[in-house]
């Protein structure tokens, strides 16, 4: 249940674009970990996302979310074939780590698919080179994939064409993460947030 709210209260974009979905509570969501929409255990302040991981990254490396241990990471979840969305967003995470400078030396980004069915390791390979030369794509099964995204609450689905077309979008939750060195959440950016401000938060957190 709790899963299903999380999914109604994120941004849910579209394969062509266009934001179907923004209610005001998913700031309330993310930052409280939803404890208070449910009656439920009062919010220690820290949300619930991030988690365990084993998937596989674009050099066919199998990793997981210890290896990134004594990091901060931008994480944003979407593929390869979207045709606007993604590559916006992740030029956004290039841009602002650029602008960063050397305190962007210890800040991974890491963009992870949600169409491992496409997505293969020389795909994510391409498509990582397009972008920031840190950048970690990572693929692997759909059940792994499926780990991952629930650990940091994301929704994604087949576009309804799916099962006739190969050129098919897919709708999925567009945000884009930072993460604390100890795999903690410090903040997200939501979609069309400017690369000089997401560069300016990161920074606060930076110290």
């Amino acid at each position: 249940m709790i899963d299903s709210i999380f999914k109604r209260t994120l941004v849910l974009v579209s394969s062509g674009g266009a934001i179907l979905l923004l209610l005001l509570g998913a700031w309330y969501w993310v930052s409280n970990g939803g404890a208070g929409l449910l009656g439920g255990p009062k919010s220690t302040g820290r949300a619930l996302i991030g988690g365990p991981f084993t998937l596989t990254d674009h050099e066919g490396k199998t990793v997981t979310d210890a290896d990134f241990r004594g990091q901060h990471l931008l994480v944003y979840f979407g593929y390869t074939f979207c045709p606007d969305v993604c590559p916006l967003e992740l030029q956004s995470v290039t841009e602002a780590l650029g602008q960063l400078g050397p305190k962007a030396d210890g800040i991974v980004p890491i963009f992870i698919t949600v169409d491992p069915e496409r997505d293969t390791v020389p795909v994510m390979a391409d498509y990582a080179e397009n972008f920031h030369p840190r950048m970690r794509g990572l693929t692997g099964t759909l059940e792994e994939v499926k780990v991952a995204t629930r650990a940091y609450r994301v929704y994604f689905k087949k576009g309804d064409s799916a099962e006739v077309d190969e050129d098919y979008l897919m709708d999925h939750t567009s945000l884009i993460y930072f993460m604390g060195p100890e795999g903690d959440y410090l903040t997200h950016f939501t979609f069309g947030t400017p690369p000089d401000e997401i560069a300016k938060r990161i920074l606060k957190h930076l110290g």
